[in-house]
């Protein structure tokens, strides 16, 4: 069975007033005006989905009594099967012979790396200059060290230092007043 899907993006039939089509749509879903004006919006709206025909047919025709114009689209689509093929056989990669000709004009470039396809896909790559950056030893350090930060040149001659024990000029806290007198308090019994 078919699934179909409602949209609506804006349009209206023909000769309807925009302001009367909104206050239909309003009523017709009971909708606030915040949710009609992201209706009218211009953009594709999904308003109800995973509906059979005649459900899908009951949405079209309300709206456009209505006054819009309503998308009804299928959502059950074919889905196309992909039909795998079996995995390659792996085979340990002997190396090529090669004659003492073509391999002195084949042989890499000092520091190049010379890469031989383990597979028909790797075969794509074998003519690819790569750089030969090799493994580095065990407990090598392979980053390299921080450039050393640059002193700025600041002019502090304008600047001196306050002696000992000043006050740097800071407001200084009014004294604490006199506890306050509660000599005329008694606990009861």
């Amino acid at each position: 069975m078919a699934r179909y899907e409602i949209a609506f993006s804006a349009q209206l039939v023909s000769g309807a007033q925009l302001a009367l089509v909104k206050a239909n749509v309003a009523k017709l879903f009971q909708a606030d005006e915040q949710r009609v004006a992201l209706l009218f919006s211009g953009r594709r709206i999904v308003i109800k989905s995973n509906l059979d025909a005649a459900g899908a047919e009951k949405y079209r025709s309300a709206l456009e009594r209505a006054g819009a114009v309503a998308e009804v689209t299928c959502i059950d689509e074919e889905i196309e099967e992909i039909e795998l093929t079996a995995a390659p056989v792996s085979t340990p990669i002997s190396a090529p012979v090669v004659s003492p000709v073509k391999a002195a004009a084949s042989s890499p470039p000092a520091g190049r790396l010379q890469v031989a396809p383990r597979d028909e896909y790797m075969a794509a790559f074998a003519e690819v200059d790569a750089p030969d950056f090799g493994i580095a030893p065990l407990g090598d350090d392979v980053q390299d060290d921080k450039p050393q930060a640059a002193v700025p040149m600041l002019d502090l001659s304008q600047l001196s230092l306050a002696p000992p024990g000043s006050d740097m000029g800071e407001a200084k806290k009014a004294p604490a007043g006199p506890p306050p007198d509660i000599s005329h308090l008694k606990l009861q019994d």
